[in-house]
């Protein structure tokens, strides 16, 4: 299996977003995306520490890193190869 490294992972900003807006929104943005690709999003919404990687298990998406910075948090999320 080839790793992508090539290609740096897009960062979608969820920001300013709370609950269940950054899901939804992080939901069609990878939809869209190849399975293996990687996507940052970074939220300021408490929960989403809670709902993103809740996501990342119900929709078969790998949270590959998670980070606490100021003001939120960054998820770093691998495209899975279910729909």
């Amino acid at each position: 299996m080839h790793e992508q490294r090539a290609k740096p992972a897009a960062t979608y900003d969820l920001k300013g977003l709370n609950c269940p807006l950054p899901v939804l929104k992080a939901r069609k943005r990878l939809a869209a995306m190849r399975p293996g690709a990687r996507l940052w999003l970074e939220t300021t919404d408490p929960l989403a520490v809670i709902d993103i990687p809740a996501f990342c298990a119900d929709a078969g998406h790998q949270l590959v890193e998670t980070a606490a910075v100021t003001g939120g948090h960054r998820f770093l999320v691998e495209r899975g190869n279910a729909a």
